[in-house]
């Protein structure tokens, strides 16, 4: 699929964009961007970054800076007003960013002329759109064939144990589930399988206020554990990708399935948590070789 089809991933993340162009002096709103986009803020920030190649934060950062840019070779405001206006509290932490980025400071720069800086303004950028140029962005091209297959998952009745912060920690909670589960015997049963459910998007939400749940399957006859929660798990298409090898893997894996994969593959995502579900799960130890499957539900 051509990376620049008109898609609604790409309308949708094509308003942002231009939204972000256009209110370089206001504070970015990532739960109202995503509502420009019409996706949900869970997937918004990977989706934008999977097409765009930057985070909006930091697109809206790099535009306020070319705005700078520009503002030093063309005019006589003070360096520090420009500083202002591009979002730094101090002369120095704005000197600080532009060195970083252009190589040198505010003053050298503008000392420079517009002649020999001109070229200079546009700082790289995967997706094109530069300050005063551009606001329709090339999106990413990137190889996302990524092995996905698109199965009809039944429902799923679920006991879970909600884990409150870092997603990686959610093994502590886990282990809490154990303490419930175990003495019942509910691992051994046949079809039993472990599962983490998100909440949150890890790349927006602090960590400590993240929200997940540590969760067991259970049969539709079974008790609900006493001090466990039912969640059930709507039946549907859902996208899945297996991960083999280590837990910090999966991270990546999660971008590339939701911000590369997702908008070239004509799907549409429902309105459904994702999750993830433990083939061989740590409760039984460590295992050598983790394999994970990454569920994400579709329209």
């Amino acid at each position: 699929m051509n990376t620049n089809d008109t898609t609604p991933y790409t309308e949708g993340i094509g308003r942002a964009v231009a939204h972000l162009a256009r209110t370089l002096d206001e504070a970015v709103e990532l739960d109202a961007l995503a509502r420009e986009a019409a996706f949900s803020p869970f997937y918004f920030h990977r989706i934008f970054r999977g097409l765009v190649g930057e985070t909006p934060v930091e697109l809206h950062r790099r535009l306020r800076l070319e705005r700078a840019a520009t503002q030093l070779v063309n005019g006589a405001a003070p360096v520090t007003r420009i500083a202002f206006d591009a979002g730094y509290e101090t002369h120095e932490s704005f000197t600080r960013a532009f060195k970083a980025a252009y190589g040198s400071s505010p003053t050298e720069f503008r000392a420079l002329g517009a002649e020999a800086c001109g070229p200079r303004i546009a700082l790289p950028a995967q997706s094109g759109v530069h300050f005063g140029v551009k606001h329709t962005p090339s999106f990413v091209n990137v190889d996302a064939q990524l092995d996905v297959a698109v199965d009809e998952q039944p429902s799923l009745r679920l006991a879970t144990l909600r884990h409150s912060g870092p997603y990686f920690r959610i093994s502590e909670t886990f282990g809490k589930l154990g303490e419930v589960a175990g003495p019942l015997g509910l691992f051994q049963k046949p079809g039993t399988v472990m599962l983490a459910v998100f909440h949150d998007d890890p790349e927006t939400t602090p960590a400590n206020e993240l929200r997940s749940d540590a969760a067991l399957s259970l049969a539709k006859g079974d008790a609900m554990p006493k001090g466990l929660t039912e969640l059930v798990l709507r039946p549907g298409r859902y996208a899945r990708l297996t991960h083999e090898g280590p837990y910090e893997g999966l991270p990546d894996k999660w971008l590339r399935l939701i911000g590369q994969w997702l908008p070239r593959s004509g799907h549409r995502l429902a309105d459904a948590p994702s999750y993830e579900l433990y083939r061989n799960p740590p409760s039984e130890g460590m295992p050598t070789k983790p394999v994970t499957d990454l569920y994400v539900p579709l329209a």
